[in-house]
């Protein structure tokens, strides 16, 4: 016998959070399979035809960093006072950024790059967003990789700390996976989204602490106290180079955010995604 799965999104906000959050990881549960498949084929797609294939991971970073220590030699940016190596530093925060910004472009442009696919088998959408983190998470190992060599160049320890970078990801990444369903969903509506998300998450990048210290005074200062990606970010990165950070209430904070971003714009996406087919 057939077995068919009829998707009801008013009942099933009817029936309670709790009988709804419960669907929901029942169905990526039984979708874990798909979500490794389709990991795979974004992977393959992206370093197949490229002439250097996963240097780009280690390039990328190396360019930005490059470019700050020129323009702090030069006098026209300055990084800031740092206790450790500006690369190490740079290229840690850097690779921690990617999660982020690679992530979110990924998975708000995952539905309209599998726009032919979604409007021919009926399956979860929310496998395609959560599968395009993939890339984003293997480029940041592969960087972590840089950050590990130039720690044996320096004759730096690192924190033994550095054995918990996958917890301490994690509320960036349920940060970047929360924005990345609702992104999602208003590009398969509006593509304006996707050329205006690359603006965007550049311009956060300067906004934000990643590749300078945070400044003591003025107004960036007062911004970086209230923003939730620089202590998803820097966080992590003192915990690894010194075991310590003097953020951890507002890492903490912000990962209380990030799980309820995560969380209600899943159950958003859950709720929509039977309409997706006709706007994409």
């Amino acid at each position: 016998m057939t077995e068919f799965t009829t998707y009801e999104p008013d009942n099933s906000l009817k029936k309670g959070y709790l009988a709804l959050f419960g669907e929901i990881f029942s169905e990526l549960n039984k979708n874990r399979w798909l979500i490794f498949q389709l990991f795979k084929k974004d992977f393959v797609a992206l370093y197949k035809q490229s002439f250097i294939g996963v240097f780009w991971a280690f390039l990328l970073p190396l360019v930005s960093v490059g470019t700050f220590i020129v323009l702090n030699g030069a006098g026209v940016f300055n990084v800031g006072t740092m206790t450790v190596p500006y690369p190490i530093y740079a290229i840690l925060g850097t690779a921690l950024w990617g999660v982020f910004a690679t992530g979110l472009v990924a998975s708000s442009n995952s539905l309209v790059a599998a726009g032919p696919m979604i409007t021919k088998i009926n399956f979860s959408k929310k496998s395609l967003v959560i599968a395009s983190m993939g890339q984003a998470l293997l480029a940041f190992i592969i960087q972590l990789c840089l950050v590990l060599v130039l720690l044996v160049y320096y004759r730096i320890a690192p924190s033994p700390v550095i054995l918990l970078v996958p917890l301490l990801i994690v509320p960036l990444v349920l940060f970047t996976l929360g924005l990345g369903f609702v992104l999602s969903l208003l590009n398969g509506v509006v593509r304006d989204i996707a050329n205006m998300l690359a603006v965007i998450v550049t311009f956060l990048l300067f906004l934000t602490p990643v590749l300078y210290a945070k400044p003591t005074t003025g107004a960036l200062a007062t911004l970086s106290s209230y923003n939730v990606l620089y202590y998803l970010v820097s966080v992590p990165r003192d915990l690894v180079l010194f075991g310590t950070s003097s953020y951890l209430r507002g890492f903490i904070i912000s990962s209380v955010v990030a799980l309820v971003v995560f969380m209600l714009f899943l159950a958003v996406f859950h709720l929509t995604e039977t309409r997706v087919t006709e706007r994409v």
